[in-house]
């Protein structure tokens, strides 16, 4: 709170300041600095989500944020459609710990709030709750050219532009298993990690959906990165 306390500040003073103010943000440390690139490695403040943000209209930031990481980055050519289920600014999900059954298609926003999710959220909530790291993460796909729940009509989904992610369990180092559909209504540690993660989960993604929202998510976190903010 104090950190974001002085932000505000500063914002107060540079709007009062006008454009001479402007120009005083060269003396802001790159991550305050509203014009510095989005370091997903480092640890993050209220203007890590302004920057993630952003992404939504500056793609190549979020490749090069990405890229920044290490992590090989595997960019995917767009795909127009006629039936607004296009792909655009999208990569392979580059992950830490290995995506089952396979590395999926993500928009790059989705995959830049996956990494800030993985290293502030997932890994710290396995070793608090459960003593242990996740080294594996089973997804039940991303990309699905449908409408919302499956419906007839209606709009269309995020997952029909590769805008989302459904997760439904993880490996732990020491071998052991978490799913949502076998420990979200238990009382140890496993249930504990996994509402952890809704909660953190609501820091990074636009919206966070799972089985408090609904039947149909009793099974799954759905994560993505749209215009709708929910967290349920």
């Amino acid at each position: 709170m104090a950190n974001m306390r002085r932000f505000l500040i500063w914002v107060l003073l540079l709007g009062m300041l006008g454009g001479a103010g402007w120009y005083g943000l060269r003396y802001l440390p790159p991550e305050w600095d509203p014009r510095a690139p989005l370091d997903l490695d480092a640890a993050p403040n209220w203007m890590t989500g302004v920057k993630l943000r952003r992404l939504a209209v500056q793609p190549e930031a979020c490749f090069a944020a990405l890229a920044s990481t290490g992590r090989p980055v595997q960019r995917v050519a767009d795909r127009p459609s006629d039936t607004g289920c296009e792909i655009q600014n999208a990569v392979r999900l580059p992950s830490a710990a290995p995506l089952a059954p396979a590395s999926p298609v993500t928009t790059c926003r989705v995959a830049a709030a996956w990494a800030l999710f993985e290293t502030q959220v997932m890994q710290p909530a396995a070793r608090q709750h459960l003593g242990s790291e996740v080294t594996g993460v089973r997804h039940l796909g991303t990309q699905n050219c449908r409408n919302v729940n499956h419906a007839r009509g209606g709009r269309r989904s995020q997952h029909a532009t590769a805008n989302a992610i459904d997760i439904a369990g993880f490996t732990l180092r020491d071998g052991r298993q978490v799913t949502l559909l076998r420990h979200w209504d238990g009382s140890g540690g496993e249930a504990a990690f996994l509402r952890a993660l809704r909660d953190g989960a609501c820091g990074w993604f636009r919206a966070v959906l799972g089985p408090d929202y609904n039947a149909a998510h009793r099974d799954h976190f759905h994560f993505d990165m749209g215009p709708w903010r929910a967290c349920r």
